[in-house]
């Protein structure tokens, strides 16, 4: 017997109707993968962000004191033909890693990207980075024990991508 539009459960119709462009967002919100917090300006970390110099992000990030690692990977270019678009991916091997933050050293904003991840998820993702000039991707990852560990890798750009 088909089911009636009146008799499917709320949050079932949200992510049907939701099955556009947003409908991977929609499930893995539903599954409680993703956690609409990491998106809320209340939540949003201005002085991490904001900051300048490297030193400053990692400490107004709270990942200060990490440790080499390399069960951390980072997956790019040797050489961004344009610094504008230059792909990452990072995935961390750390058990019950909560949050991976990427800095680009040498960016006039060095940290691009803080994520965090529910306890049991995969913390995994591509990115699109912006570099101004060649520099270090450093990648810090904290884990659900408080310890933070880090990586990186260099990446030359032919063309610079924050106003060159």
């Amino acid at each position: 017997m088909p089911a009636s539009a009146s008799n499917i459960d709320p949050l079932r119709r949200i992510i049907l109707r939701s099955a556009g462009a947003s409908g991977a967002i929609s499930v893995l919100l539903a599954a409680g993968l993703l956690r609409p917090t990491g998106v809320l300006a209340a939540e949003w970390n201005r002085p991490a962000f904001t900051a300048t110099s490297l030193s400053d992000a990692i400490k107004a990030s709270g990942l200060t004191g990490s440790v080499e690692s390399s069960g951390i990977v980072i997956k790019t270019v040797e050489i961004a033909e344009n610094g504008a678009q230059v792909p990452v991916e990072v995935v961390s091997n750390i058990a019950d890693s909560q949050t991976i933050a990427v800095f680009v050293d040498k960016n006039p904003l060095p940290l691009a990207a803080s994520l965090n991840f529910a306890k049991g998820t995969l913390a995994r993702v591509r990115l699109q980075l912006k570099m101004a000039e060649s520099s270090r991707i450093r990648v810090v990852v904290k884990a659900a024990d408080g310890k933070t560990y880090h990586t990186s890798r260099e990446v030359k750009v032919t063309l610079g991508g924050c106003g060159g």
